[in-house]
C-alpha cells in the first residue's frame, strides 16, 4: 500500500496547476471554533484571537472579558498576558497564521519566478527560431532535459528530509507509481509512452505557432487549455458543473475568434492561432488523461514520470529529428551553425518553468502560480511593443482581455458563491453593529446633556 497524502500529478506539458495537492483540511481547533459559532479574527500584531457571539475576546484559551460597550480589541497587554499563557487553541492559530503568511510569501517569489520563465522561455523561443528553423528539432532537445527532474527532487529530498533513502530505494519506492511490479516495459509503453507523445504534440505546435504569430498571442491563447480543461473534465471525468466555468469557456472561445479577427483572418495568422489552440487541446487531454488513467501521484513519483518521459523522448523520438534532417525539411547546416547557446537558454528556462508549476505548490497555492501564468501575457506585450512590429489594436486587446478574464474565471473554487453569500452576509451584520454602536453612542451623549444640574 502507498502511503502518500499529499499527491499531486505532472503539469508540465501545460502551463497551469489544475491537478494540485488533495484539499487540506483547516486545523482542528480551527473548526471546533467555527462550529462553536466563534469567528477567528487576525489582530493588528499578527497575533490571533477568536472572538465568541458574545463580543468577549478569547486567547490561548482564555477569556478577556470586555467591558466597554464598543467591544474593542484587547489591548497589548491582553495580548501578550494571552502568549505568555501560551495555551493550545492559541499556538493553533499562531501556527497557522504564520504558515499562511509564508505561503503567501513564497507565493509572491513563485509568481515573479514563473512569469520570468515563461515569457522568457517564449521570447527566447521566438529568437532561437529565427537563426535555427526546426521546431521539432528544439522541442526533441528540451524534452530530454526532463531526465533531470528526478535527479534534482532527490537532491532537495536529502536537504530536507530527516529520514534518508538511497537513490536506489527511493526509486523503488517511487516505481510504485507505475504498479505492483514497478516499471516494467509494459508499463513504460502503456503508462508513459502515451503521455510523452503528447507532450512532444503540445510543446511542437506551440513553438511551431511562435513562428507564425506574435509571442503576446501564442501566450494568450494558450491560457485558454484551462477552459478546455474544464470542458473535458467535465464530460470525462464528470466532474461538477460549474456556470461560472461554462462562461469563462465562452470567453475562451470569445477570445479565440476576435483575435483572429484581429489580423483580418489571414492564413499566416489563422495557421497560427489554430497551432496554439492545437497546442493547448494537448495540454488540457494530457491532464485529463493523467488523472482518468494515473489518479495522481506524490512528488517522488511525478519527478520519476517526467524523468521516464524524458527517457522516451531519448529512446524513440530521436529517429525523427534525424529523418527531418536528412529529408531538409528542419535542415541547420551544420553542426556549428547552431546557436548552442539559445538552445541551452531556452531548455533551462522551460525546465525550471516545469520544476515551479510542478512542485511550487509545495510551498504556495496553486491560484498563485496560475497568476504567475497569465501574467507572462502582458510581459510578452511589453517585450513584444519594443521589439517586433505588432499592432495592438482595440480589437487585439479586447481579446485578450477576455481570455485573461476567463482564466481567473476558472480559478474560482467550486463554493465560491457559498463564500460571497457569507461575506456579504458578515459586512451587513457588521454594518448593523456598527450602526447600533453609534445610535447608542448618541442616545448616552443626549442623555448626558440633558441630565439636571444639582449644583446651586
Amino acid at each position: 500500500m502507498k502511503k502518500h497524502s499529499a499527491r499531486v500529478a505532472p503539469l508540465s506539458a501545460c502551463n497551469s496547476p489544475v491537478l494540485t495537492l488533495t484539499r487540506v483540511e483547516g486545523n482542528s481547533c480551527i473548526r471546533s471554533n467555527c462550529e462553536n459559532g466563534k469567528v477567528g479574527t487576525r489582530l493588528p500584531c499578527g497575533t490571533s484571537a477568536v472572538r465568541s457571539t458574545s463580543n468577549s475576546w478569547i486567547l490561548g484559551g482564555d477569556e478577556l472579558e470586555d467591558h466597554s460597550p464598543a467591544s474593542p480589541a484587547p489591548t497589548e497587554a491582553h495580548l501578550q498576558a494571552a502568549v505568555e499563557a501560551n495555551g493550545p487553541c492559541h499556538q493553533c492559530f499562531v501556527k497557522y497564521s504564520v504558515t499562511q503568511i509564508k505561503k503567501c510569501s513564497w507565493g509572491i517569489a513563485i509568481i515573479l519566478c514563473v512569469c520570468s520563465s515563461w515569457s522568457g522561455s517564449t521570447q527566447l523561443a521566438k529568437s532561437t527560431l529565427s537563426r535555427f528553423d526546426a521546431p521539432f528539432t528544439l522541442t526533441w532537445f528540451s524534452t530530454n532535459w526532463n531526465f533531470f527532474f528526478f535527479p534534482i527532487y532527490y537532491v532537495g529530498y536529502v536537504l530536507k528530509s530527516n529520514e534518508k533513502q538511497s537513490p536506489k530505494q527511493k526509486y523503488q519506492e517511487c516505481c510504485r507509481f507505475f504498479g505492483d511490479n514497478g516499471l516494467t516495459l509494459k508499463a513504460f509503453l502503456t503508462k508513459a509512452a502515451p503521455f510523452g507523445v503528447l507532450w512532444i504534440l503540445t510543446n511542437y505546435l506551440y513553438l511551431h505557432a511562435i513562428k507564425k504569430i506574435s509571442t503576446t498571442d501564442v501566450s494568450a491563447l494558450f491560457c485558454c487549455n484551462k477552459a478546455f480543461v474544464f470542458l473535458l473534465s467535465w464530460i470525462i471525468l464528470r466532474d461538477k458543473f460549474m456556470g461560472v466555468r461554462i462562461v469563462a469557456a465562452i470567453f475562451a472561445i470569445a477570445g479565440i475568434v476576435m483575435m483572429t479577427y484581429a489580423d483580418g483572418f489571414h492564413s499566416h495568422s489563422v495557421i497560427g492561432i489554430a497551432l496554439v489552440v492545437g497546442s493547448a487541446s494537448m495540454s488540457a487531454l494530457y491532464k485529463v488523461l493523467f488523472k482518468l488513467i494515473l489518479g495522481g501521484a506524490s512528488f517522488g513519483e511525478a519527478a520519476l514520470f517526467l524523468s521516464v518521459l524524458g527517457i522516451f523522448n531519448v529512446l524513440f523520438i530521436t529517429c525523427i529529428p534525424i529523418i527531418l534532417y536528412f529529408t531538409k525539411v528542419e535542415y541547420w547546416g551544420s553542426f556549428e551553425k547552431i546557436p548552442w547557446c539559445s538552445l541551452c537558454g531556452f531548455s533551462f528556462l522551460q525546465l525550471t518553468f516545469n520544476i515551479l508549476v510542478n512542485f511550487g505548490i509545495a510551498i504556495t497555492y496553486p491560484t498563485l502560480i496560475s497568476c504567475g501564468i497569465v501574467l507572462s501575457v502582458p510581459v510578452n506585450a511589453v517585450v513584444d511593443h519594443y521589439t517586433s512590429e505588432i499592432v495592438f489594436n482595440s480589437v487585439r486587446v479586447i481579446a485578450i482581455v477576455i481570455i485573461g478574464l476567463g482564466f481567473f474565471l476558472l480559478l474560482l473554487p467550486e463554493d465560491w458563491d457559498v463564500w460571497i453569500i457569507k461575506l456579504l452576509t458578515r459586512l451587513k451584520v457588521r454594518k448593523k453593529e456598527e450602526s447600533s454602536e453609534a445610535n447608542g453612542t448618541v442616545v448616552q451623549f443626549r442623555c448626558y446633556r440633558t441630565r439636571p444640574s444639582f449644583t446651586h
